[in-house]
């Protein structure tokens, strides 16, 4: 059977009464009399040639039809509501979602998006913010910004910023340390990349110590560990510029090591929206921009503020 051929306000009243479990409670939700909604469904019964409910003394219960039609119709129902609420005063609006490690959505993108709303306000942007690991497909993301080597199987990568790790501690800590070695006698908190602690002391010239201290998720919570002096954090200090401005934290030695990369990532199987090639070039520009311009300079912040101190 066609489905033109069925009518779709009879679909509509099969859809609420099965959902809600009454022919009067989707009367009320549609707008028409619990008697409108019971012809509607007798009619569409009989177009499909099948009993879509049985009718019982208190109410109503699906069939072994009814339930095979019902979450069809719910899915078809909802994706057009999704839609439709998309036309706003006339303007289509698209829909991006975008997974964000958290480190850099607060550190880099939440203070720039208000650029990218006023270069496209047709864009209604959803961002998900999670500790560098999501299922694409699953949490329905367009984008996934993320931290690595640029490596995922069966993913499209174009790089957006190196993120250099390096110590940073409370002001308080940081007076007491004189030189890198001296970091072999205190908490170094570490993140689930074992190996990123090692590699900063070797860069530092340091045969590395036995490294102990809380393992955290995220860089967030490290540096929020570290601010109220649980220990020393190893993170990208690019991404915590205000809080060093803010003399939260300060970055005891200028020596940082490469961890990975910031890229933004999609299935390569995914055709490109002109939301998501809106999106792509706007925050390569930005990040083009603000490598031109200079940009903050966490090193340069915390060494000046150890001058001041001095």
């Amino acid at each position: 059977m066609e489905v033109s051929q069925l009518p779709l306000n009879a679909l509509r009243a099969f859809e609420a009464s099965a959902r809600l479990g009454s022919f009067t409670r989707a009367g009320l939700e549609l707008r028409v009399t619990q008697t409108a909604i019971s012809h509607q469904v007798k009619a569409l019964e009989e177009t499909l040639g099948a009993t879509l409910f049985k009718r019982l003394p208190r109410g109503i219960s699906l069939t072994d039809e009814g339930h095979a039609l019902l979450p069809v119709l719910t899915d078809a129902f909802r994706r057009m509501s999704a839609t439709l609420s998309q036309f706003e005063e006339g303007n289509y609006r698209e829909i991006l979602t975008v997974g964000v490690v958290g480190t850099f959505a607060i550190g880099w993108l939440l203070p720039r998006l208000n650029t990218f709303k006023q270069q496209h306000p047709h864009v209604d942007l959803r961002l998900k913010t999670n500790n560098n690991r999501a299922d694409m497909l699953l949490d329905g993301l367009d984008f996934f910004i993320r931290f690595g080597d640029g490596a995922w199987n069966g993913t499209s990568v174009v790089h957006l910023m190196d993120a250099p790790l390096s110590p940073v501690c409370m002001p308080s800590v940081g007076a007491r340390l004189g030189s890198p070695a001296d970091l072999a006698n205190e908490d170094l908190l570490r993140s689930y990349r074992i190996d990123e602690w090692p590699r900063w002391f070797r860069s530092a010239g340091i045969e590395p110590p036995s490294i102990r201290g809380w393992i955290f998720d995220s860089s967030r919570a490290l540096v929020e560990a570290a601010a109220q002096g649980a220990g020393i954090a190893l993170v990208p200090v690019a991404m915590f510029a205000r809080e060093i401005g803010e003399r939260r934290i300060i970055q005891p030695f200028d020596i940082a090591v490469s961890a990975g990369s910031y890229w933004l990532t999609h299935f390569k199987a995914q055709t490109e929206t002109p939301a998501m090639k809106a999106f792509r070039n706007w925050i390569l520009a930005e990040i083009d921009g603000s490598a031109k311009a200079g940009g903050p300079n966490p090193g340069r912040i915390a060494m000046r503020a150890r001058q001041q101190e001095a």
